[in-house]
């Protein structure tokens, strides 16, 4: 016998339970296009982020998925049955709120059990699947306590127990860590990824913070002006970011302007403006020359002694060190170019050594990376 889908028809096929499709989805109000032709697969029991900015799309796209906006074009497929049409309360998933929208009248138990008493269930099981939930949460001592009376993480796992009790096939986050101060989000950030494993079920979050997404998700999609820009694993977009806004939008990158010379055996060769040639930069796909832009992450950045030995396996060329940054667990060292531009280099602080050795700003110096640690990108 098939499993019910969100939409309330049969599961042709039992693994597909929580995947969910997006074909060529494009939402507009008024003259805006808000998601512009999303096509987006999201596998059963995955944890994937919609990472962007303010604006870029992602919350009117997971709104798509819980059935609070219908898509203008395209399709939504959820668990293997089209939900385009199904209306919110008939579909298989739940959302928890940036708000987290509790009931102030209710005590935390009567929150957590409204969904089941709204479907009619039995005292018994209700009380039976509150108990469950909230120890999930473990907020199981605080069942009686008003919303009130709790602190802003307590009200978030409140929620979460409230999202999860009804079992649905797909949880929805909309940014519901925004709120909370920087310790207490760490702390969620691990609750969510137990729950997502405990659970079983699929996870889609959405978020603005790249550190977030980062640490939680199985995969990330990386949204601008309505569109995904890159999918892929948080190493993959860390690593080889496909496109100049991934890469400034991930963290701190290099950008450096640069002339391809040539390719061979997926690595280029570039120049500088100032003339400089760097070999292996990594690049995808064929590129028979022009204009590019070269990213490379601080944390591959060499910076040594302009009269040291040139370390193996590693392209260095001359600048002067302008600064010296103390960031507690990292000091960060910018050196100027020959024509003006910048690179970046951040270590890791250890006890009794400086990570620079005896660099002071004005110095002249050799910067670089390891070879392949950079790569090559659209200008």
């Amino acid at each position: 016998m098939s499993s019910p889908t969100a939409g309330g028809g049969p599961v042709r096929d039992p693994a597909q339970r929580g995947a969910v499709s997006l074909r060529g989805v494009t939402k507009r109000f008024g003259d805006t296009t808000a998601v512009d032709q999303v096509d987006l697969d999201v596998r059963p029991r995955e944890f994937i982020s919609l990472l962007g900015p303010s604006g870029c799309g992602k919350t009117t796209t997971l709104r798509m998925v819980s059935g609070f906006e219908r898509p203008d074009e395209g399709r939504v497929i959820i668990s293997g049955a089209d939900t385009t049409d199904v209306p919110p309360h008939r579909r298989r998933v739940n959302t928890v709120f940036q708000s987290y929208a509790l009931f102030e009248h209710m005590r935390v138990a009567e929150n957590v059990a409204f969904g089941l008493k709204v479907k009619r269930q039995d005292r018994e099981t209700i009380s039976t699947k509150v108990a469950q939930a909230l120890d999930l949460v473990r907020l199981g001592e605080l069942a009686e306590r008003y919303p009130a009376q709790l602190s802003g993480g307590q009200r978030q796992r409140v929620a979460l127990a409230r999202a999860v009790v009804n079992q649905p096939e797909v949880l929805l986050l909309d940014e519901p860590l925004s709120a909370l101060d920087l310790k207490l989000r760490q702390a969620m950030r691990h609750e969510l990824g137990r729950l997502h494993t405990e659970l079983g079920m699929t996870f889609i979050f959405v978020t603005h913070d790249q550190q977030e997404a980062i640490t939680m998700s199985d995969r990330i999609a990386v949204m601008d002006q309505g569109r995904i820009h890159q999918l892929g694993t948080p190493t993959e977009i860390y690593e080889r970011p496909a496109s100049r806004f991934v890469a400034d939008f991930i963290g701190e990158t290099n950008l450096l302007d640069v002339t391809l010379v040539g390719t061979e055996e997926g690595a280029a060769t570039v120049r500088t403006p100032s003339g400089e040639v760097i070999g292996r930069v990594q690049v995808e796909g064929a590129r028979t020359g022009g204009e590019c832009v070269l990213a490379v992450r601080p944390q591959r950045v060499v910076v040594v002694a302009e009269v040291a030995p040139e370390p193996q396996d590693c392209t260095l060329f001359g600048g002067v060190l302008v600064d010296l940054l103390f960031l507690g667990d990292a000091t960060r060292a910018t050196v100027r170019l020959p024509d003006g531009s910048e690179l970046v280099a951040v270590r890791h602080n250890e006890a009794g050594t400086h990570p620079f050795g005896m660099l002071r700003p004005g110095d002249r110096v050799k910067v670089g990376w390891l070879h392949e640690a950079a790569c090559l990108l659209d200008r």
